[in-house]
């Protein structure tokens, strides 16, 4: 990953890391999703990725809605 962007939070489903993404680029918030799931056996996280200048927006418009399987970064 290139400097200057920051984990915000991990996945377990990609359904609902990808509505987390879609909605943080409708707000003009860049994100990518980093996946690190197996691909045969779909195990593992994947992991949101936002600019470091974006990050306490993003943390509020994703705690702001309800996720069910959201973890923090850290």
């Amino acid at each position: 990953m290139e400097k200057g962007w920051v984990k915000i939070r991990t996945y377990s489903k990609a359904i609902e890391a990808e509505i987390v993404k879609q909605m943080l680029e409708e707000h003009e918030i860049p994100a990518v999703l980093l996946n690190k799931q197996d691909s045969s056996y779909l195990f593992g996280k994947l992991e949101l990725y936002v600019n470091e200048t974006n990050e306490a927006v993003a943390t509020v418009l994703i705690n702001s809605n309800t996720f069910t399987e959201e973890e923090d970064a850290n």
